[in-house]
């Protein structure tokens, strides 16, 4: 019992370092994810004396493994996949399955018989290693494309890509680990028996997750009670991981078609706007938790490794990712025609590897051949992936200009800079007039001048809404979030100073949240 009594001691330190961090991380609006990373290495290089137990509990291998892959992988996945819309999805079908399919094989091919020929690694080490950076990490350039508002198209496939890229990556690391050279051996007959392994594993994750996610879409149907069917959306996600790799399946792929069944099809069928809401809300929660501790972790872990007398090997590894990422990227989406250059580049370098990395390395047997190599190779791939091509993406971004320029943005700013300069102005003279003795005459001549800017700022705004009504829905939605928000709170005290109900209050709650859930759908 004291075991558990600190481990959970330990598990809290480590959610409020990671919370303290994410929370300072948004509000100077740098990607988290990195931040925690750079923070997790410096807690690992130095010596804090309350921090030791909290580094040692991370830095057992079975500990990360255990968090990453049983813990926080269902979660993360299951909430990508939930918030997915099957019809962005089937829009984007073909940019997602090329880069998901196509270029995890060639980047998978490309590393695995570069490292074999250039290093003269052993067959599995290298298709290990090749695995292991075929998975990518899109979390923190998600994040990213939200503060620089590129256009959702492109987050679509970004997202989609790595959904099932990751499944893909996590059963090639499987076969690479534990049969290929088994199927080597086998000759031709062995290419086959290869190939129906991956079909099978790929396939019966596919039937679990489908199976799993239809079963809790109907069952949905017959409950109105949003915590409830929080409770049926956590027990879809695990449930489906932890029965298909109990059964050599596909967690992966099972959980991301399990979530996107429920997503979709049960939210039509069986949500009320009131619970689609509430699990978003919850799964954005359990997802932004989740991420905050695997990166702080991750950089925890990696101040482990001895990088010194392996610098060479290093160099040319991390070379090799980012030649075969780019093979894999512009070669997969070459006949997606309606795909612009701009964005490719973009996918390239933002195809960061991340925690999954190095949690399938850690679960590798400790007599498995190279197994220290491979774990250093891997770290240091993924230290190059999360600090320079994540420190770089967003300017990248930028230098390539594609942010989505909305129609009369630039105007409607402008506008509205001149509107606050004209009211901040008149506030400023009303507190000259409290304050000091300046006559009426000159007061009222200052007060016409900014009257008419700010009549004037608002005919042209009048006719810019006129011209672009998406500037003013946004402000529209904005304004009515805010008063649906106040309403909720005036209901909370109405109930407090006990003039309605509980019952009254419920529906009128309710209501609210509807409001709300079409405002943000």
């Amino acid at each position: 019992m004291e075991d558990l009594h600190h481990i959970f001691e330990m598990g809290l330190l480590m959610v409020i370092l990671a919370a303290g961090i994410t929370a300072i991380a948004k509000k100077f609006k740098q990607p988290y994810p990195i931040v925690l990373v750079v923070v997790g290495a410096i807690i690992g290089l130095l010596d804090i004396p309350f921090l030791e137990p909290v580094k040692l509990l991370v830095t057992e291998e079975e500990t990360f493994h255990f968090m990453v892959i049983t813990l926080f992988l269902p979660a993360l996945l299951g909430e990508a996949a939930l918030k997915l819309p099957y019809s962005k999805l089937r829009d984007n079908k073909g940019p997602i399955l090329s880069l998901a399919f196509g270029g995890t094989f060639l980047s998978f091919l490309v590393i695995g018989f570069s490292l074999y020929w250039i290093f003269d690694f052993s067959i599995p080490t290298s298709f290990v290693f090749a695995a292991l950076m075929s998975a990518t990490d899109p979390v923190s350039v998600l994040s990213i494309f939200k503060s620089v508002g590129v256009q959702k198209r492109l987050a679509i496939v970004v997202e989609g890509e790595s959904l099932f890229n990751d499944g893909l990556a996590v059963v090639l690391f499987k076969i690479s680990a534990f049969s290929l050279l088994m199927y080597i051996d086998m000759g031709v007959p062995g290419i086959g028996s290869g190939v129906f392994e991956f079909a099978k594993v790929v396939f019966l994750g596919v039937l679990i997750g489908g199976a799993l996610g239809y079963g809790f879409s109907i069952l949905v149907k017959y409950f109105d009670d949003y915590p409830l069917e929080i409770i049926f959306s956590i027990l879809l996600f695990y449930g489906s991981f932890l029965l298909a790799e109990n059964i050599h399946a596909s967690g992966v792929i099972a959980v991301v078609v399990g979530a996107i069944i429920f997503g979709n099809y049960g939210a039509s069928i069986g949500m009320s706007p009131t619970t689609k809401l509430n699990i978003n809300n919850f799964w954005d929660v359990a997802a932004l938790l989740a991420n905050s501790l695997v990166f702080l972790m991750v950089g925890l872990e990696i101040t482990r490794i001895q990088f010194s007398d392996k610098w060479g090997f290093i160099i040319v590894a991390v070379l090799l990712v980012l030649i075969a990422r780019s093979i894999a990227v512009y070669t997969s989406l070459v006949f997606q025609k309606d795909f612009p250059t701009k964005w490719k580049h973009i996918i390239n370098w933002g195809g960061l590897k991340g925690s999954l990395s190095i949690a399938l390395v850690l679960s590798l047997p400790k007599d498995f051949p190279d197994r220290d190599l491979i774990l250093i190779l891997a770290f240091s791939v993924v230290f190059f992936s999360l600090i320079v091509q994540g420190l770089t993406i967003k300017p990248f971004i930028g230098m390539l200009g594609v942010r989505p320029k909305q129609k009369g943005n630039e105007e409607f700013e402008e506008l509205l800079a001149r509107l606050h300069r004209a009211e901040i102005g008149i506030e400023e003279l009303n507190r000259i007039k409290r304050k000091l003795f300046i006559t009426e005459v000159v007061y009222r001549e200052f007060i016409q001048k900014y009257e008419e800017e700010i009549e004037h700022i608002q005919h042209a705004l009048t006719n810019l809404f006129e011209t672009s009504p998406e500037l003013k829905e946004k402000q529209m939605k904005a304004l009515e979030r805010h008063t649906l928000y106040a309403e909720s709170d005036a209901i909370r005290k109405l109930v407090q100073e006990e003039i309605i109900s509980n019952e009254t209050a419920d529906r009128q709650q309710e209501n609210i949240i509807n409001e709300l859930s079409k405002i943000e759908s």
